[in-house]
C-alpha cells in the first residue's frame, strides 16, 4: 500500500504488479482519498471511511474522466458527509432502489385503476401512458421527474389539447397515488402548476333536415343497402361491380344500435353492453346494473320499443346488440356509422352527437333541464340526487315527446304527435 501525493504524474506512473488484483496509492494530504490501479490498466479514484466499526470504500470515478483535483474535491464532499453521520454507500444503494415512473405507473394501473375505475377509464389511461407519457418520462426515476419534463410533454401535444390535458391529469394522479404510499412527496407533484390548454366542447346537434337524411340512410341500409366508398381512379376500379350494384346491407343489429342511441340519448357502451335480461318492455325501461355513472335506467319511447321489438334474439347470446363472436356483444359501430353518415351527408358527425341531439330536442320542447338530465343519466351525483324525487311519469311523457319528434323527423315529416306536459299542481312535489 503506497502513500504519497495523488497527482496526475503519480497516477499515470502507478501500475499493478503481476500477481496482484489491484494496488492503491493513498493521498498523504487527505486521509481516505486514494486511487486503485488494476492489472487491466484501469485506474479508479476512491474514498474510504469507517462506519459503525466497518471500513467502507466508495468509487468516485475513473482516472481520465476525472482529474486528481476533481476527484479530491468529490472525496472531500463524501468524507465530510461521513463526519456528519451520513453513509454514502447506503445512500447510493437506496438511490438505485428508487423505481422508475414507468414502474410506478404499472403498479398504479394494476392496483388502483383496474380495481377502482371503470373499464373505459382504464383503457383511456393505458392509451395515454403507452402513446405519450411512458415514451417521454417512463424511464426516469420517479423522484427525478420534474415540472419541466411534464411541461415539455404537454407542449408537444399542443395540436391535441384534450390529450395533452388528460396526459397531465394522469401524471398527477399517478404521483398523488405514489405520495399516499410515501414513495414521493405530495408537494413535489410535477404536474402541479401546468396551465391546461383551453378545450372547446364538441357539441353537434342534428337539424330536422339532417335527421330526415339519417332516417333515409338507415332505411336504405336495411333494405337496398348503402353505396360503397370506391376510388374510381384505383388500379382495380374497372373490375368492380357497376355503380348501381355497389351496395351493401348493414348488420341489422348495427342499424338498431344507431337508432337506439338517437332515440334514448344513451352512451355507446350503454347500448352495446345492454342485455335482454335488463329490458322491461312493460315499464318501457332498460335497467343498467352499471354505467359510467353507476346504476341507470334507460327510458324507452314507443319508437325505441319498436326498434327492440323488431330485433331477433340470438340463441346463446344475451346481448341486445349481438356481435359476430358467439355470445358476445358488438365491439363498436365505427364501420357502419362511417357508411351511414357518408350516405346521409353527415361527415364530421360523431356517434356521441346523437346523444347531444336527443338532449337538444328535449330542451327545444321545453321539457326542462332536470328532466333531460335525468334521462341522460347526469354525471354529477349531487345533481342526480337532487332530482331523485322525480317519478317516472314526467320522464315517460318526456321520452315519448322526444321519441315522437325524432321519429317524425326521420320520416321526413315536419313534426310528430307531441305529448303536452301538464303543469304540476301548486302543491305537487
Amino acid at each position: 500500500m503506497a502513500q504519497g501525493r495523488v497527482t496526475k504524474r503519480a497516477v499515470d506512473a502507478l501500475e499493478c504488479r503481476a500477481g496482484k488484483d489491484r494496488i492503491f496509492l493513498w493521498d498523504d494530504a487527505l486521509a481516505g482519498f486514494g486511487v486503485a490501479a488494476f492489472p487491466t490498466g484501469r485506474k479508479v479514484y476512491v474514498a474510504q471511511y469507517r462506519k459503525d466499526g466497518r471500513s467502507r470504500r466508495v468509487t468516485i470515478g475513473e482516472h481520465g474522466r476525472l482529474t486528481p483535483d476533481e476527484a479530491r474535491s468529490q472525496a472531500k464532499v463524501i468524507l465530510g458527509a461521513v463526519e456528519t453521520g451520513a453513509d454514502p454507500i447506503a445512500e447510493r444503494r437506496a438511490a438505485r432502489e428508487v423505481r422508475t415512473f414507468g414502474d410506478v405507473a404499472e403498479e398504479f394501473m394494476r392496483l388502483h385503476v383496474t380495481a377502482k375505475r371503470k373499464r373505459r377509464t382504464g383503457q383511456t389511461y393505458e392509451g395515454l401512458l403507452r402513446n405519450h407519457i411512458l415514451p417521454a418520462i417512463g424511464g426516469k426515476r420517479v423522484v427525478d421527474v420534474r415540472r419541466g419534463d411534464v411541461a415539455r410533454l404537454h407542449a408537444r401535444l399542443s395540436d391535441a389539447p384534450g390529450a395533452a390535458n388528460r396526459a397531465v391529469a394522469v401524471i398527477s394522479a399517478i404521483w398523488n397515488w405514489a405520495a399516499r404510499r410515501d414513495e414521493v412527496a405530495l408537494a413535489d407533484n410535477p404536474a402541479k402548476g401546468i396551465e391546461r390548454y383551453p378545450e372547446q366542447a364538441k357539441e353537434r346537434f342534428l337539424t330536422s333536415a339532417e335527421l330526415a337524411r339519417l332516417g333515409d340512410a338507415l332505411r336504405d341500409a336495411e333494405t337496398i343497402g348503402l353505396p360503397w366508398a370506391v376510388d374510381e381512379g384505383g388500379p382495380r376500379a374497372k373490375h368492380l361491380a357497376k355503380p348501381d350494384k355497389r351496395r351493401v346491407k348493414l348488420d341489422p343489429f348495427a342499424v338498431a344500435a344507431i337508432r337506439l342511441l338517437l332515440l334514448t340519448g344513451a352512451r355507446l357502451r350503454e347500448i352495446l353492453d345492454a342485455k335482454w335480461s335488463q329490458v322491461d318492455l312493460e315499464r318501457g325501461v332498460i335497467f343498467l346494473s352499471d354505467s359510467k355513472t353507476g346504476k341507470k335506467p334507460i327510458y324507452l319511447s314507443a319508437a325505441a320499443q319498436a326498434v327492440l321489438a323488431a330485433l331477433p334474439r340470438i340463441e346463446g347470446n344475451s346481448y341486445i346488440i349481438a356481435g359476430a363472436k358467439e355470445g358476445a356483444s358488438r365491439a363498436d359501430l365505427k364501420k357502419p356509422w362511417a357508411a351511414v353518415k357518408r350516405a346521409a351527408g353527415l361527415e364530421g358527425v360523431r356517434l356521441h352527437d346523437l346523444r347531444h341531439s336527443f338532449a337538444s330536442f328535449g330542451a327545444g320542447a321545453s321539457l326542462g333541464l332536470p328532466i333531460i338530465g335525468k334521462l341522460l343519466g347526469h354525471s354529477q351525483a349531487a345533481t342526480t340526487h337532487r332530482y331523485a324525487h322525480l317519478d317516472a311519469d314526467p320522464l315517460r311523457r318526456a321520452v315519448d315527446t322526444i321519441g315522437a319528434t325524432i321519429s317524425a323527423a326521420m320520416e321526413g315529416k315536419m313534426g310528430g304527435d307531441v305529448v303536452v306536459l301538464k303543469k304540476p299542481h301548486s302543491g305537487a312535489k
